[in-house]
């Protein structure tokens, strides 16, 4: 089985625009992302596709992978799909460019997934983590997800799920982490389908995987990983970092 690395890396982020070229200790982010998944050693190939001159400037002057998007896309998942259209690959796993803590057990754990499925079931497996206190849950950039008893996606939402009528009874709340493992044909039909209702409204490109049928097996890690989507993200990242 071939599993390849891709990184999309879009420059224009909504929340924290040119956040991937911030510097962190010393790094972009997206080099440190781009070194961090290399150093794991699981990948037969690493790429970052982006839209972004100045991206692949920054990848290329340090050695590294990178491909040029030559259209527009709405979603990274579009991105990947013609970074690796024309590449031989069985599973493709994204990290997104803003995860530069990502760690290898939790990336070997994903790949994992699809040696265990011998049966390809398994369309698609992506992490989460759990949280515990109120502002996280509450925070709408904090995507959670609830899972059925086999640890597939029921749903994800940036609304507290699941709602915890009677308080007094304890609750699993799970964060979902932006890094995922696909299968390249569930991507490559990703591609084809057009934008779902209950993606429109939550922004959230892997509900559309659901909408249409694909299952996608979440992986519980306790790894510390988190992902730089705002100012404050990088200002917790640096602190981290300096510990």
């Amino acid at each position: 089985m071939k599993v390849i690395s891709v990184i999309p890396a879009r420059y224009a982020s909504t929340r924290f625009p040119g956040k991937l070229m911030e510097i962190l200790e010393g790094k972009t982010i997206i080099l440190r992302t781009y070194e961090q998944v290399v150093a794991t050693g699981l990948f037969e190939e690493v790429i970052v596709a982006t839209d972004s001159k100045l991206i692949y400037d920054e990848i290329i002057s340090n050695g590294g992978n990178v491909v040029m998007s030559k259209k527009e896309h709405e979603c990274g998942s579009d991105r990947i799909v013609e970074a690796v259209e024309h590449i031989n690959a069985d599973v493709v796993v994204n990290v997104q460019g803003d995860e530069p803590f990502i760690d290898s057990e939790s990336l070997k754990n994903l790949i994992d997934v699809f040696y265990e499925d011998l049966d390809n079931k398994i369309d698609l497996a992506s992490l989460m983590t759990p949280i515990n206190d109120a502002e996280s849950i509450l925070d709408p950039s904090n995507v959670k997800v609830i899972v059925d008893r086999e640890n597939f996606a029921i749903y994800f939402s940036r609304s507290p799920i699941p709602f915890n009528r009677d308080l007094e009874d304890s609750v699993n709340y799970f964060k979902h982490i932006g890094v995922y493992a696909f299968r390249k044909k569930a991507l490559i039909d990703f591609s084809k389908q057009e934008v779902t209702p209950l993606e429109a409204a939550e922004k959230i490109e892997c509900i559309r995987y659901l909408e249409h049928g694909k299952r996608i097996k979440m992986v519980e890690t306790q790894v510390f990983n988190f992902g730089i989507d705002t100012p404050a993200d990088l200002k917790k990242a640096k602190a981290f970092m300096k510990k």
